[in-house]
């Protein structure tokens, strides 16, 4: 089944692609400055939260990519995922590292949300 695509789709996927690629990178960075802080930063559910976000930036590029019919609903998927990381990160608002993640995290979640007026 071959996609039909306008100017508009494609800078608006683009972008998407471009977010998740982002926050994929900044939240597996932001694991690591975890890792390395010890105590508060070091929460295992904080951690899980930023490790699935990772994952679910990555499975919503290759969804993109593979231009999936699942691609709309994963978008949104990862959009709450990544709504819910940076509210978590926000909570560090005195960490320069975590509330970088947080704002990649809004990024991601913004763009992704653009993405659910695609056919699917």
């Amino acid at each position: 089944m071959m996609m039909m695509m306008t100017e508009t789709m494609t800078t608006e996927m683009q972008n998407c692609m471009n977010a998740c690629m982002e926050c994929h990178k900044t939240c597996l960075e932001t694991m690591t400055y975890c890792m390395t802080q010890g105590g508060k930063q070091m929460n295992m559910s904080m951690m899980s939260m930023i490790r699935d976000c990772a994952e679910m930036c990555m499975m919503c590029m290759n969804m993109m990519m593979g231009g999936s019919e699942f691609m709309a609903r994963t978008c949104m998927l990862c959009a709450e995922m990544c709504d819910r990381c940076a509210a978590a990160c926000e909570q560090m608002s005195q960490d320069r590292k975590m509330m970088e993640c947080a704002a990649s995290c809004r990024r991601c979640a913004e763009a992704c949300r653009s993405m659910q007026m695609m056919p699917a």
